[in-house]
């Protein structure tokens, strides 16, 4: 009779070589971290998602230890503040969260480690969104203001760039943002500060597990806010190459699919229309459904995210940001 121990050590070796027959390497892997200036809630907060727990920032150097030692070296980092007003005052500062963590990392690691930065301000303010909130003149209701938006965007990246970021991811889908965003870089002497666009950033209820970790107890009704006025639709393709097309011409230097697994076709049009690396976002919402139904045990937990992986580079992604970066390290250390 087989023993178990013998059947893990089959798995293992053909999941490597499974990885091996599609180039994933683990410079391809991007983790995310989220760093919490408030030090009373360094846990979940009963976020059942064990992969998206917050650190604080005393811990910040040992986490990413950590991830270096799992031979990962690009890193993004999403700030969770004390505080939000309705101008997301506290991303723009020298000391927030996001600029003090970057100094901290790049201050011990330097060049061992790639740090990418999450440029937007729904963790900053009042409402949740990724643009500033203002009443409308022309009916009754709230609009975004994408031109002041754009302004402050650039500030933020400025001041990640400023702090030694690598790469500046631009999330908020705002109109205009990686042209405006280059600009200000270039003007301050960054011009070897890349950015990552997030050129098909889709409206999705998949956001939801990072809501509630990034939103904290300020906003409840994270699950309500429509963001679909300024994140793209997935029934039109086309729209999808004009989103990367405009964002190559402003200045980008990477292109972002996200959610990952039902955008699949759109990773390879972005390859078939773009020569600049496409990065690919397997989101919490993605990450929690096989979490959960492993805990049922309906599927196979290391199956479905080795497939998930499998997936996404065998589509063209260059680059994978997932919660499951750290587990798939150890597959291609086998």
């Amino acid at each position: 009779m087989e023993k178990e121990s013998d059947r893990g050590k089959e798995l293992d070796c053909y999941y490597t070589e499974l990885f091996k027959s599609i180039n994933l390497q683990k410079k391809d892997l991007i983790f995310p971290i989220f760093v919490s200036e408030n030090s009373a809630y360094p846990s979940p907060e009963g976020n059942a998602v064990s992969g998206l727990a917050k650190i604080v920032p005393k811990d910040v150097i040992q986490h990413v230890q950590n991830i270096i030692e799992k031979g990962i070296s690009s890193v993004i980092i999403f700030g969770i503040p004390k505080k939000r007003d309705l101008r997301a005052s506290s991303a723009l500062r020298d000391d927030g969260i996001v600029q003090n963590s970057t100094r901290e990392i790049k201050k011990e690691f330097g060049e061992m480690i790639n740090i990418i930065t999450d440029v937007c301000i729904c963790q900053y303010n009042l409402s949740g969104h990724c643009g500033l909130v203002e009443k409308s003149h022309s009916w009754e209701g709230d609009i975004i203001n994408n031109d002041s938006t754009l302004a402050l965007l650039s500030k933020i990246a400025t001041s990640h760039a400023d702090s030694g970021a690598d790469v500046v991811g631009l999330s908020s889908m705002m109109d205009g943002q990686v042209k405006c965003t280059r600009s200000a870089l270039d003007a301050s002497g960054f011009r070897n500060t890349k950015i990552l666009a997030y050129s098909a950033k889709h409206a999705s209820s998949l956001y939801s597990p990072f809501r509630k970790t990034a939103y904290n107890r300020s906003i409840t009704n994270h699950k309500d806010i429509d963001k679909s006025s300024y994140q793209v639709g997935y029934a039109n393709p086309r729209q999808i190459v004009r989103e990367i097309q405009a964002d190559i011409r402003e200045g980008a230097d990477m292109v972002m699919i996200k959610p990952s697994l039902a955008y699949l076709d759109l990773v390879l049009l972005a390859k078939e229309y773009s020569m600049l690396p496409v990065v690919v976002q397997n989101v919490s919402g993605e990450y929690a459904m096989i979490k959960a139904a492993a805990k049922r045990g309906w599927i196979d937990e290391e199956e479905w995210k080795i497939k998930c992986f499998v997936s996404m580079k065998r589509a063209g992604a260059d680059s994978i940001i997932s919660y499951f970066s750290t587990d798939i390290a150890d597959y291609l250390d086998l």
